[in-house]
């Protein structure tokens, strides 16, 4: 590895499961030991000074699926699996296209422009937070508490989804597979399996 003067490399951090950029970073020798030792993204902080080990706070920590280096060993490639938003504005990620970007700073723009996969990744992240605070009245909560009652509903959602691909009913069949992935996705998260290593499977599956 090689360090700039003051010790520190720059880190791209990837989301793994939708290939976005979500933030710039960057380590020292003491943060990617961390890294290496945890499994989760640990950075060093310019502002203040110190070791940072992303989502201490916040929860939304950042386990690391895969670590590249560049050409030249000056610039490190972490690609990983959120538990929620990089940005600390909530944001999935830090990055902004100014020119998609409202009069208010917010950025324009609906699920056709996200890059392939990321609805699923953020989908992903939101019922990973409904598991952690559980709020009252959830769908999400209510399925993640009742193991029984969330697997009936793949079981019914995947028989809905037979039903439409057989009938020729295009609508129906995109709106039942949506119902079916969200139900797959509560269940991955109930058994703490991350959307990252399903996505690993179907990519070790290519021939």
């Amino acid at each position: 590895m090689r360090y700039a003067a003051d010790g520190l490399v720059p880190c791209i951090v990837q989301d793994a499961s939708t290939g976005e950029v979500v933030t710039l970073a960057y380590a020292n020798e003491l943060a990617l030991t961390k890294t290496f030792e945890t499994g989760e993204t640990h950075f060093w902080s310019r502002s203040r000074q110190e070791l940072w080990h992303k989502g201490a706070t916040s929860g939304n920590v950042q386990r690391v699926v895969r670590v590249a280096l560049d050409c030249d060993h000056d610039a490190v490639l972490m690609q990983v699996d959120p538990a929620g938003p990089a940005c600390h504005t909530n944001a999935v990620g830090c990055f902004r296209d100014e020119a998609s970007e409202g009069a208010s700073g917010a950025p324009s723009g609906d699920a056709a422009d996200m890059p392939p996969f990321q609805v699923l990744s953020d989908l992903a992240a939101v019922i990973a937070g409904r598991a952690g605070e559980a709020p009252e009245g959830s769908y999400t909560a209510r399925l993640l508490a009742d193991q029984d009652l969330a697997l009936k509903k793949i079981g019914e959602e995947a028989t809905e989804v037979v039903i439409a691909a057989k009938g020729g009913d295009r609508p129906q069949l995109v709106y039942e597979s949506a119902d079916l992935l969200y139900h797959l996705l509560v269940a991955l998260q109930a058994a703490d399996v991350p959307l990252t290593d399903v996505l690993a499977e179907l990519a070790s599956r290519r021939r």
